[in-house]
């Protein structure tokens, strides 16, 4: 087990003991989670400076995941939360172990206030969602912002923060952190070796070739988190065929993993290991390993999200320039632009349906959502929040600054799936082991397809997993 500094915000315990006791036994079905307003604990005067109605003098009790983004961050926003309610004792803590430390508390209607629910080791939110574990975060959306009150907190936030929380229709999950996905690599390199970051498939291999002959390995990926590679695979298939595509696969339609730009995608990144573009050994490799190993030069391209600066910031060399852009478009034909990328909202933020104070659960999240709540956290993580605007008037990393400009390049053209935060197991443990194999040469991008495929029906067919439909 990693210590606290070098974990990563999706962190290195699966958890599969909690997580499988908490989805496959229910365990938490003698809560009786589902909403009875009696159960809302503790509640205040709701008026225009206290919008929600908290209780001045109701303890505060937060969880973080101390994870890749540490929890500085969050230490500033209680910190914001006191000020506005000086009465109001906070408790923090921290941990890597989110399923093993909170599961006992959700099952004995003791959980706390608001939970960073990340990492390895997060509570399925399936199950949690399933039996009612999780307040409604509507009146959070529908309450005026911080800053402007004439303006409602949801007014406020990235496209796709809402859906990406939403489950039957209901906001029970605030995705903080906005991460941008693409393909990263060091402008300080590309710079000194006359290299241009490319926009094809076809630029992307020759530059593999030439990469190659300069002795640097072209490619390296997170090999004991190999689903890190499908996250481009799924990107390619996107912008070849369209987000209909994502839509069909998150919705367990049968053949939505055959869909011939799924097939095309999967083809042309199985490419990179028969050619020997990938980094000898990555396979063997957790994401620190081979994201350090990417840090000090040894490879040129890596598939992350925007975390990864902040998660590597103590083995960067100074200079190094990091820089993300979008997957290479696969064919002059295909449905979305160059540009086009995967933005999502990640670490989810939630307020247990029996939270003592939920009332003041609700308020630190709409503490989170303003101005200087979301500027700390930048500050503090090189990371974007899932507040419109936020960075506006801060000095930023080199691999933030990257991010800005491949969102404002993109435009309206961004896009991401669901499938991995409705049916964790099919991410996190079939289509990882899929994706080992694949880029490990022991089945073929045609095998990788069905592998997926069938893993998609399996869920599908599963009467114990509740089913979401995204539209």
């Amino acid at each position: 087990m990693l210590e606290a500094q070098t974990i990563t915000r999706r962190g290195l315990l699966h958890g599969a003991a909690a997580v499988g006791a908490l989805a496959g036994t229910g365990a938490l079905t003698g809560c009786a989670m589902g909403g009875d307003s009696d159960k809302e604990g503790a509640k205040g005067e709701a008026n225009a400076a206290n919008p929600l109605g908290v209780k001045q003098d109701a303890p505060l009790e937060v969880v973080i995941f101390n994870g890749g983004l540490g929890e500085e961050y969050a230490k500033a926003h209680e910190a914001m939360y006191k000020e506005r309610f000086p009465q109001a004792s906070v408790k923090h803590s921290a941990t890597q172990q989110i399923a093993e430390t909170l599961q006992p508390r959700f099952v004995a209607g003791d959980p706390p206030d608001v939970v960073n629910n990340s990492g390895g080791s997060q509570i399925d939110f399936n199950a949690l969602v399933s039996q009612g574990a999780l307040a409604d975060l509507g009146e959070v959306l529908a309450a005026p912002s911080l800053d402007d009150p004439k303006v409602p907190v949801k007014d406020t936030l990235r496209p796709g923060t809402i859906e990406a929380g939403s489950y039957d229709g209901k906001f029970l999950s605030l995705n903080y952190a906005y991460s941008a996905y693409g393909i990263w690599y060091s402008e300080k390199l590309f710079t000194e070796r006359g290299w241009q970051y490319p926009k094809t498939w076809d630029e992307m291999i020759a530059l593999c070739r030439r990469i190659k002959a300069a002795g640097i390995s072209p490619w390296t990926y997170q090999g004991k988190h190999s689903r890190y590679m499908s996250w481009p695979i799924l990107s390619a298939a996107a912008k070849l065929g369209g987000v209909d595509v994502l839509k069909a696969i998150d919705n367990l339609e049968p053949g939505a993993w055959r869909h011939e730009a799924v097939r095309a995608a999967a083809d042309a990144y199985y490419q990179l290991a028969v050619d020997g573009f990938l980094q000898p050994g990555a396979s063997g490799m957790d994401h620190i390993q081979s994201q350090t190993e990417w840090s000090r030069g040894k490879a040129a391209f890596i598939s992350c999200g925007s975390w990864l600066e902040n998660e590597q910031k103590a083995v960067t060399p100074p200079g190094f320039r990091i820089a993300v852009a979008p997957t290479p478009s696969l064919t002059a034909g295909d449905k979305l632009p160059f540009e086009a990328f995967r933005g999502s909202g990640s670490e989810a933020f939630v307020v247990p349906a029996k939270a003592g104070n939920l009332r003041g659960g609700l308020e630190y999240l709409r503490v989170m959502l303003s101005r200087q709540g979301a500027s700390d956290f930048t500050r503090k993580t090189s990371s974007l929040p899932c507040v419109a605007g936020s960075t506006a008037g801060l000095d930023l990393s080199p691999g933030l600054a990257s991010v800005t400009k491949l969102i404002d390049a993109a435009g309206p053209n961004t896009f991401t799936w669901l499938y991995n935060s409705y049916y964790r197991k099919l991410e996190r443990t079939l289509v990882d082991a899929a994706c080992a194999d694949l880029f490990s040469k022991r089945i073929n991008s045609a095998q990788w397809v069905d592998r997926c495929q069938q893993a998609a029906d399996g869920i599908a067919k599963d009467a114990s997993i509740k089913k979401y439909k995204r539209t």
